[in-house]
């Protein structure tokens, strides 16, 4: 006789669970001691060709966000649990706690390549000398030519490669999104969403403060890791 168990999948696996509470208590954090301390200052990543840049800002950056827009550790820690928590009742814990720190790993060396790539020491020199003169007309004409420079926060790329590897593994599930009146399937959100941070990072349009290339590096890591773990699996995003 066959000895057959169902187990059924956990709606807060602990992973899940874990990293919203650790980004929480985070962003808590932050509230309270930034003006003392400037604590997101501290933990958020900064360009490799500044002196304000340390090593393990790759780790902390994924767990800051913005202190000024809720909406943002609100949604991502959402997103988070929406995909996240299938993905960890799938893999394990183990497995998917690897996935996410690689995820967000592989999102900052993406943002860290495009900003070193477009480094200008010119604009550089330009926006020093006019801090100098406390010239504040020419540092606001530059702001929006010196997106190289600003440091980067938030979990987005280690939750773009979770809904990468959703997407992958679960082609055909259909999203219901904001704004838009009909179900549409994971593959074709998550390609919209890649096809949406790919022309903001190459458009660069003025205001836009999003790390879009961290975004793509996050999904690229996470299509890849899941692309390998399942290469003798016929699933796909077509």
């Amino acid at each position: 006789m066959s000895d057959f168990r169902f187990t059924r999948p956990n709606s807060f696996p602990p992973i899940v669970k874990n990293l919203i509470i650790i980004n929480v208590l985070v962003y808590v954090a932050q509230l309270v001691f930034d003006k003392q301390l400037g604590l997101t200052g501290i933990l958020a990543l900064y360009p490799i060709d500044t002196p304000d840049f340390k090593p393990y800002q790759v780790a902390t950056h994924m767990f800051t966000h913005s202190p000024q827009l809720k909406f943002h550790i609100v949604f991502n820690m959402f997103t988070l649990w929406m995909f996240g928590r299938i993905l960890e009742n799938v893999w394990g814990a183990r497995r998917f706690l690897l996935f996410y720190l690689l995820c967000g790993i592989g999102a900052a060396a993406c943002h860290l390549l495009i900003q070193h790539l477009r480094y200008d020491p010119a604009i550089v020199e330009q926006l020093t000398q006019a801090y100098y003169n406390n010239d504040i007309e020419t540092m606001e004409g530059l702001a929006s030519k010196a997106g190289f420079l600003a440091p980067a926060v938030g979990a987005s790329g280690a939750i773009m490669g979770v809904m990468a590897a959703f997407a992958y593994l679960f082609p055909n599930t259909e999203l219901y999104i904001m704004l838009i009146p009909f179900p549409v399937k994971a593959k074709w959100a998550m390609l919209g969403l890649a096809a949406i941070d790919l022309f903001g990072g190459v458009a660069r349009v003025s205001g836009d403060n999003i790390a879009h290339f961290a975004h793509l590096g996050g999904a690229i890591t996470g299509f890849l890791i899941v692309f390998f773990w399942n290469k003798t699996n016929r699933r796909s995003l077509y």
